[in-house]
Protein backbone atom coordinates (compact mmCIF):
# COMPACT_ATOMS: atom_id res chain seq x y z
CA UNK A 1 0.00 0.00 0.00
CA UNK A 2 1.49 3.83 -0.82
CA UNK A 3 2.72 4.75 2.41
CA UNK A 4 1.67 8.43 1.50
CA UNK A 5 -1.48 7.20 1.68
CA UNK A 6 -3.48 8.16 4.96
CA UNK A 7 -6.61 6.18 5.18
CA UNK A 8 -9.41 7.54 6.83
CA UNK A 9 -11.51 5.66 8.91
CA UNK A 10 -14.99 5.85 9.99
CA UNK A 11 -16.30 9.02 12.00
CA UNK A 12 -18.94 7.47 15.14
CA UNK A 13 -21.28 8.81 12.89
CA UNK A 14 -20.12 6.71 9.97
CA UNK A 15 -20.10 3.06 12.41
CA UNK A 16 -23.95 3.55 12.56
CA UNK A 17 -26.03 3.14 9.57
CA UNK A 18 -29.62 4.63 10.04
CA UNK A 19 -30.64 3.73 5.89
CA UNK A 20 -32.97 6.08 4.17
CA UNK A 21 -35.70 8.68 5.40
CA UNK A 22 -37.65 7.20 8.38
CA UNK A 23 -35.33 4.58 9.58
CA UNK A 24 -35.05 5.90 13.08
CA UNK A 25 -38.88 5.67 13.72
CA UNK A 26 -39.35 2.30 12.32
CA UNK A 27 -35.95 0.63 14.36
CA UNK A 28 -37.00 2.63 17.44
CA UNK A 29 -35.31 3.50 20.41
CA UNK A 30 -31.97 1.91 19.20
CA UNK A 31 -31.68 3.78 16.38
CA UNK A 32 -32.75 6.78 17.78
CA UNK A 33 -29.48 5.99 20.00
CA UNK A 34 -27.20 6.30 16.64
CA UNK A 35 -25.71 9.34 15.08
CA UNK A 36 -27.37 10.18 11.81
CA UNK A 37 -25.00 10.59 9.20
CA UNK A 38 -24.51 13.37 7.07
CA UNK A 39 -25.22 11.16 3.87
CA UNK A 40 -25.98 8.03 3.24
CA UNK A 41 -23.76 5.24 3.59
CA UNK A 42 -23.30 3.06 0.23
CA UNK A 43 -24.65 -0.01 2.23
CA UNK A 44 -25.31 -1.06 5.45
CA UNK A 45 -26.82 -3.62 7.75
CA UNK A 46 -29.61 -2.86 10.68
CA UNK A 47 -30.22 -6.02 13.21
CA UNK A 48 -29.60 -8.63 10.86
CA UNK A 49 -30.13 -12.00 11.60
CA UNK A 50 -29.62 -14.90 9.01
CA UNK A 51 -30.67 -18.64 10.45
CA UNK A 52 -29.95 -21.89 8.40
CA UNK A 53 -31.67 -24.58 9.55
CA UNK A 54 -33.84 -25.74 12.40
CA UNK A 55 -34.36 -26.93 15.61
CA UNK A 56 -31.08 -29.19 16.68
CA UNK A 57 -29.37 -28.29 13.07
CA UNK A 58 -30.02 -24.28 13.64
CA UNK A 59 -27.28 -21.99 12.71
CA UNK A 60 -27.19 -18.51 13.46
CA UNK A 61 -24.81 -17.62 10.55
CA UNK A 62 -25.15 -13.65 11.44
CA UNK A 63 -27.31 -12.74 14.98
CA UNK A 64 -27.83 -9.22 15.26
CA UNK A 65 -25.41 -7.68 12.69
CA UNK A 66 -25.39 -3.49 12.32
CA UNK A 67 -22.66 -2.02 10.31
CA UNK A 68 -22.15 0.69 7.56
CA UNK A 69 -20.08 0.98 4.54
CA UNK A 70 -18.88 4.56 3.54
CA UNK A 71 -19.13 6.00 0.10
CA UNK A 72 -15.45 6.15 -1.56
CA UNK A 73 -14.11 3.90 1.03
CA UNK A 74 -12.24 0.36 0.88
CA UNK A 75 -13.65 -2.08 3.30
CA UNK A 76 -12.56 -5.91 4.68
CA UNK A 77 -14.20 -8.18 6.24
CA UNK A 78 -12.65 -10.30 8.12
CA UNK A 79 -13.28 -12.89 11.13
CA UNK A 80 -12.60 -16.91 11.91
CA UNK A 81 -13.97 -19.36 10.00
CA UNK A 82 -17.82 -19.38 10.30
CA UNK A 83 -17.86 -15.95 11.45
CA UNK A 84 -20.34 -14.95 9.64
CA UNK A 85 -18.57 -12.53 6.90
CA UNK A 86 -19.49 -14.23 3.54
CA UNK A 87 -23.42 -14.49 4.86
CA UNK A 88 -22.62 -10.91 6.49
CA UNK A 89 -21.89 -9.89 1.78
CA UNK A 90 -24.20 -12.11 0.40
CA UNK A 91 -26.89 -10.43 2.45
CA UNK A 92 -25.32 -7.23 1.68
CA UNK A 93 -25.66 -7.64 -2.43
CA UNK A 94 -28.58 -9.37 -2.07
CA UNK A 95 -27.36 -12.90 -3.07
CA UNK A 96 -29.48 -14.19 -0.27
CA UNK A 97 -32.08 -13.13 2.27
CA UNK A 98 -32.54 -12.53 5.72
CA UNK A 99 -34.02 -14.00 8.13
CA UNK A 100 -34.67 -10.87 10.43
CA UNK A 101 -32.99 -7.28 9.98
CA UNK A 102 -32.43 -4.87 6.83
CA UNK A 103 -29.94 -4.42 4.48
CA UNK A 104 -29.35 -1.39 2.38
CA UNK A 105 -27.78 -0.52 -0.68
CA UNK A 106 -27.72 3.42 -0.64
CA UNK A 107 -31.45 4.06 0.37
CA UNK A 108 -32.81 0.94 -1.05
CA UNK A 109 -34.10 -1.36 1.26
CA UNK A 110 -32.67 -4.24 -0.40
CA UNK A 111 -34.70 -6.83 2.28
CA UNK A 112 -37.80 -5.48 0.83
CA UNK A 113 -37.46 -6.16 -3.11
CA UNK A 114 -38.94 -8.69 -5.02
CA UNK A 115 -36.87 -11.14 -7.36
CA UNK A 116 -37.28 -8.89 -10.63
CA UNK A 117 -36.32 -5.91 -8.82
CA UNK A 118 -33.69 -7.09 -6.54
CA UNK A 119 -31.95 -8.46 -10.17
CA UNK A 120 -32.31 -4.91 -11.92
CA UNK A 121 -30.35 -3.23 -8.52
CA UNK A 122 -28.03 -6.20 -8.25
CA UNK A 123 -27.20 -5.62 -12.47
CA UNK A 124 -27.17 -1.59 -12.17
CA UNK A 125 -26.43 -0.64 -9.01
CA UNK A 126 -23.50 -3.49 -7.81
CA UNK A 127 -20.64 -4.99 -9.14
CA UNK A 128 -19.47 -8.02 -8.08
CA UNK A 129 -15.91 -9.65 -7.70
CA UNK A 130 -15.48 -13.52 -6.90
CA UNK A 131 -12.51 -15.92 -5.89
CA UNK A 132 -13.65 -18.22 -9.27
CA UNK A 133 -13.95 -14.98 -11.57
CA UNK A 134 -16.86 -16.57 -13.62
CA UNK A 135 -15.84 -14.91 -16.47
CA UNK A 136 -17.96 -16.31 -19.32
CA UNK A 137 -15.01 -18.56 -21.30
CA UNK A 138 -16.08 -17.66 -25.15
CA UNK A 139 -16.43 -14.38 -25.08
CA UNK A 140 -13.28 -12.04 -25.72
CA UNK A 141 -11.70 -9.79 -22.28
CA UNK A 142 -13.92 -6.82 -23.79
CA UNK A 143 -16.93 -8.50 -23.77
CA UNK A 144 -16.86 -10.06 -20.57
CA UNK A 145 -16.21 -6.51 -19.23
CA UNK A 146 -19.04 -5.00 -21.18
CA UNK A 147 -21.28 -8.09 -20.01
CA UNK A 148 -23.70 -6.18 -17.20
CA UNK A 149 -24.35 -3.38 -19.86
CA UNK A 150 -25.07 -5.43 -22.93
CA UNK A 151 -27.91 -7.88 -20.51
CA UNK A 152 -29.12 -4.61 -19.01
CA UNK A 153 -29.55 -3.11 -22.71
CA UNK A 154 -27.49 -0.14 -22.14
CA UNK A 155 -24.36 0.99 -24.24
CA UNK A 156 -21.11 1.57 -22.52
CA UNK A 157 -19.80 5.01 -21.74
CA UNK A 158 -16.82 4.92 -23.62
CA UNK A 159 -14.64 7.63 -22.70
CA UNK A 160 -15.29 5.62 -18.61
CA UNK A 161 -14.30 2.13 -20.08
CA UNK A 162 -11.49 3.30 -21.89
CA UNK A 163 -10.42 4.66 -18.33
CA UNK A 164 -11.17 1.46 -16.76
CA UNK A 165 -9.20 -0.53 -19.36
CA UNK A 166 -6.17 1.41 -18.58
CA UNK A 167 -6.27 1.60 -15.42
CA UNK A 168 -6.41 -2.50 -15.44
CA UNK A 169 -3.23 -2.41 -18.48
CA UNK A 170 -5.15 -4.59 -20.51
CA UNK A 171 -5.47 -2.53 -23.67
CA UNK A 172 -3.07 -5.37 -25.57
CA UNK A 173 -5.42 -7.95 -24.42
CA UNK A 174 -9.38 -7.01 -25.04
CA UNK A 175 -9.50 -9.45 -27.52
CA UNK A 176 -8.13 -12.35 -25.87
CA UNK A 177 -10.27 -15.12 -24.56
CA UNK A 178 -9.85 -16.36 -20.55
CA UNK A 179 -8.08 -19.57 -21.78
CA UNK A 180 -5.37 -17.32 -23.23
CA UNK A 181 -5.23 -14.96 -19.76
CA UNK A 182 -3.06 -15.39 -16.75
CA UNK A 183 -5.01 -15.55 -13.30
CA UNK A 184 -4.16 -11.96 -13.27
CA UNK A 185 -5.03 -11.08 -15.91
CA UNK A 186 -8.50 -12.62 -15.71
CA UNK A 187 -9.20 -10.83 -12.17
CA UNK A 188 -8.28 -7.41 -13.78
CA UNK A 189 -10.96 -8.56 -16.09
CA UNK A 190 -13.38 -9.24 -13.68
CA UNK A 191 -12.60 -6.43 -11.24
CA UNK A 192 -13.01 -4.19 -14.55
CA UNK A 193 -16.45 -5.54 -15.44
CA UNK A 194 -17.68 -4.89 -11.93
CA UNK A 195 -16.65 -1.03 -12.85
CA UNK A 196 -17.77 -0.94 -16.01
CA UNK A 197 -21.81 0.15 -15.03
CA UNK A 198 -20.18 2.63 -12.24
CA UNK A 199 -22.27 0.59 -9.30
CA UNK A 200 -22.53 2.14 -6.05
CA UNK A 201 -20.64 -0.30 -4.42
CA UNK A 202 -18.54 -3.26 -5.66
CA UNK A 203 -18.75 -6.49 -3.30
CA UNK A 204 -15.37 -8.38 -3.78
CA UNK A 205 -15.49 -12.68 -2.45
CA UNK A 206 -11.58 -13.70 -1.45
CA UNK A 207 -11.08 -11.81 -4.88
CA UNK A 208 -7.02 -13.35 -4.37
CA UNK A 209 -7.65 -16.39 -3.60
CA UNK A 210 -6.76 -17.80 -6.39
CA UNK A 211 -3.85 -15.51 -7.47
CA UNK A 212 0.12 -15.90 -6.81
CA UNK A 213 1.74 -13.04 -4.01
CA UNK A 214 2.48 -10.74 -7.91
CA UNK A 215 -0.87 -11.21 -9.36
CA UNK A 216 -2.82 -10.65 -5.85
CA UNK A 217 -0.27 -7.79 -5.73
CA UNK A 218 -1.45 -6.20 -8.78
CA UNK A 219 -5.13 -6.58 -8.22
CA UNK A 220 -5.49 -5.41 -4.79
CA UNK A 221 -3.64 -2.10 -6.14
CA UNK A 222 -5.92 -1.74 -8.75
CA UNK A 223 -8.95 -2.21 -6.33
CA UNK A 224 -7.26 0.27 -4.12
CA UNK A 225 -6.35 2.71 -7.19
CA UNK A 226 -10.37 2.24 -7.80
CA UNK A 227 -11.10 3.80 -4.86
CA UNK A 228 -8.70 6.59 -4.54
CA UNK A 229 -8.38 7.98 -8.03
CA UNK A 230 -12.36 6.79 -9.30
CA UNK A 231 -14.21 7.48 -5.27
CA UNK A 232 -15.72 3.99 -5.78
CA UNK A 233 -16.57 2.13 -2.43
CA UNK A 234 -15.60 -1.28 -2.18
CA UNK A 235 -16.26 -4.20 0.59
CA UNK A 236 -13.74 -6.90 0.31
CA UNK A 237 -14.34 -10.14 2.55
CA UNK A 238 -11.03 -11.51 2.88
CA UNK A 239 -9.05 -14.26 5.22
CA UNK A 240 -5.53 -12.77 4.14
CA UNK A 241 -4.11 -9.73 6.31
CA UNK A 242 -1.89 -8.94 3.91
CA UNK A 243 -5.02 -8.27 1.48
CA UNK A 244 -7.04 -6.45 4.09
CA UNK A 245 -4.12 -3.96 4.61
CA UNK A 246 -5.25 -2.64 1.35
CA UNK A 247 -8.26 -1.29 2.65
CA UNK A 248 -9.43 2.00 5.13
CA UNK A 249 -11.00 -0.33 7.46
CA UNK A 250 -11.15 -3.58 8.90
CA UNK A 251 -14.33 -5.03 10.07
CA UNK A 252 -14.01 -7.81 12.57
CA UNK A 253 -16.43 -10.74 12.91
CA UNK A 254 -17.07 -13.49 15.05
CA UNK A 255 -20.17 -15.62 16.36
CA UNK A 256 -21.76 -13.87 13.45
CA UNK A 257 -21.43 -10.67 15.19
CA UNK A 258 -19.85 -7.48 14.91
CA UNK A 259 -17.24 -7.86 17.36
CA UNK A 260 -14.01 -4.70 16.81
CA UNK A 261 -13.18 -2.82 13.44
CA UNK A 262 -9.78 -1.41 12.44
CA UNK A 263 -8.98 1.89 11.00
CA UNK A 264 -5.57 2.40 8.98
CA UNK A 265 -5.09 -1.35 9.11
CA UNK A 266 -1.52 -2.81 8.84
CA UNK A 267 -1.05 -6.64 8.09
CA UNK A 268 0.80 -6.87 11.18
CA UNK A 269 -2.18 -5.31 13.39
CA UNK A 270 -4.74 -7.24 11.56
CA UNK A 271 -2.71 -11.03 12.02
CA UNK A 272 -2.33 -10.04 15.97
CA UNK A 273 -5.87 -9.07 16.17
CA UNK A 274 -7.77 -12.40 14.47
CA UNK A 275 -4.80 -14.24 16.71
CA UNK A 276 -6.90 -12.70 19.56
CA UNK A 277 -9.98 -13.65 17.82
CA UNK A 278 -9.22 -17.18 17.21
CA UNK A 279 -9.00 -16.81 13.23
Amino acid sequence: MDPERTPNGPSDGDRNFTGPTGAVARFGARLEAMSTPTTTAAAGAVDAVKVYGKGGTEVRALDGVTVSFERGKFTAIMGPSGSGKSTLMHCLAGLDRLTAGKVFIGDVDVSSLNDKHLTTLRRDQVGFVFQAFNLVPTLTALENITLPLSLGGRKPDQAWLDQVIDAVGLRPRLTHKPTELSGGQQQRVAVARALATRPQIIFADEPTGNLDSKSSAEVLSFMRHAVDAFGQTIVMVTHDPGAASYADRVVFLADGRVVDEMESPTADRILDHLKRLGG
